[in-house]
C-alpha cells in the first residue's frame, strides 16, 4: 500500500497542472475544473492497482480526465435543458475574466469560440492546438482514428476562424 501511495502522490504531484489545463480548455471555469480534478485523481487512486501498463500513465490520465470532462459537459447540457437555460450563455458568463484567469480580449474571444464547438471537437482542438499533441496521441487517448481526428481538427479550426471574424 505504501508504494501505491507512494507512486500515486508523484503522479499527482507531476501530473496536476497539466491535467487541470487540459481539463480547463474543455469545461472552461476554474471551479468546475477544481472539483473534475480532485474527481479525476480520486478515480485514478482507486484504478491504480488494476494499472497494467497497457498504455503509458500520460494517455491512461489523459482517458480518464477526457472522460470526466465529457461527462461534465454531458451532464451540464442536461442541467441546462431541464432548466431551460442557455447553454451559450454560460459559456460566455464561464468565458469571462475571473479571479484566476485574467486573459486579454482576443484570447476571452477564443475561449468563447472554443465553448461553442462541439465537445468532440472542442477536445480535438484544445488537445492539439493548446497541449500540442500529435493526432496519434490523441488517437491513443481517444481511441478515435487519426483519419477522423485530422477531420475533426480542421472543420474545428474553420469554425473558430469564423466566429473569431464574425463574432456575431
Amino acid at each position: 500500500m505504501q508504494e501505491q501511495e507512494k507512486y500515486f502522490n508523484e503522479l499527482v504531484q507531476k501530473y496536476s497542472e497539466p491535467l487541470y489545463w487540459h481539463v480547463r480548455s474543455l469545461v472552461g471555469g476554474h471551479e468546475d475544473t477544481d472539483d473534475l480534478l480532485q474527481e479525476i485523481f480520486v478515480k485514478v487512486w482507486k484504478a491504480l492497482p488494476g494499472f497494467r501498463g497497457d498504455s503509458d500513465v500520460f494517455t491512461w490520465l489523459w482517458r480518464i480526465a477526457t472522460n470526466e470532462a465529457l461527462s461534465h459537459l454531458r451532464k451540464a447540457r442536461v442541467r441546462a435543458a431541464l432548466s431551460f437555460s442557455s447553454l451559450e450563455g454560460q459559456a460566455e458568463r464561464i468565458s469571462d475574466p475571473d479571479p484566476y484567469f485574467d486573459g486579454d480580449a482576443a484570447l476571452r474571444n477564443l475561449r468563447k469560440a472554443l465553448l461553442k464547438l462541439p465537445d468532440k471537437q472542442r477536445l480535438v482542438f484544445a488537445m492539439r492546438y493548446w497541449q500540442d499533441l500529435s493526432y496519434e496521441r490523441i488517437s491513443e487517448i481517444t481511441g478515435t482514428s487519426v483519419g477522423a481526428l485530422k477531420a475533426s481538427y480542421h472543420i474545428a479550426y474553420e469554425k473558430v476562424k469564423q466566429f473569431l471574424t464574425n463574432p456575431d
